[in-house]
């Protein structure tokens, strides 16, 4: 995960519901702005499980707002809030969406190449509530978790699993408590 504060479903969704009378409109790049004829095609729930270089295992949750232009723009505005909030409804009445889902906006167009990418800010600017998105990033997860991405002062690399340390364990003797001619049989009463 990046290391920024990431917007989570409830929070994504709230903002939403806190202005529902607004025009939605998305910026993907300064001054480069989704056509206002933009549909909402799905909203995917992608539960993510990683293993990273240094061997652990990473879980979380991402909510993927498709956003889609078409060939023939059918629209001179962008749609109102509340017309995205009526198809997050629709969406969960199907598909309960974790509200702890980091959101992400999946978006591309013909001068743009489709990518995912995170609301960074929520502006009101006159009837508009606009999002405002940055790209997502790669990043070494060993720095998140106070790691380094390099080598560490021990010499070892943060991208190798941790050294296997080998607990010896005791050894037990065992011993034969059957004595010579005893042996216990059914009917022999011993059992």
């Amino acid at each position: 995960m990046n290391t920024q504060e990431l917007t989570t479903w409830q929070t994504f969704k709230a903002s939403l519901e806190q202005n529902p009378t607004l025009t939605l409109q998305f910026q993907y790049a300064p001054d480069k702005w989704v056509d206002a004829s933009y549909h909402i095609t799905e909203i995917k729930q992608a539960p993510i499980v990683s293993v990273d270089c240094g061997g652990v295992v990473n879980s979380w949750t991402e909510i993927i707002v498709q956003l889609w232009e078409p060939e023939i723009k059918d629209s001179e505005r962008a749609m109102q809030v509340n017309k995205a909030l009526s198809i997050v409804k629709l969406v969960e009445k199907s598909l309960p969406l974790n509200p702890l889902g980091i959101v992400k906006i999946e978006f591309g167009n013909s001068q743009f190449d489709t990518r995912q990418m995170y609301p960074a800010a929520f502006e009101i600017s006159g009837e508009n509530l606009v999002v405002n998105l940055i790209p997502d990033a790669t990043q070494c997860k060993a720095i998140n978790r106070g790691g380094s991405c390099g080598t560490t002062p021990e010499g070892d690399e943060c991208c190798t699993p941790a050294k296997e340390t080998y607990i010896e364990k005791p050894k037990i003797q065992l011993q034969n408590l059957i004595v010579d001619g005893q042996t216990c049989t059914p009917g022999s009463g011993c059992c």
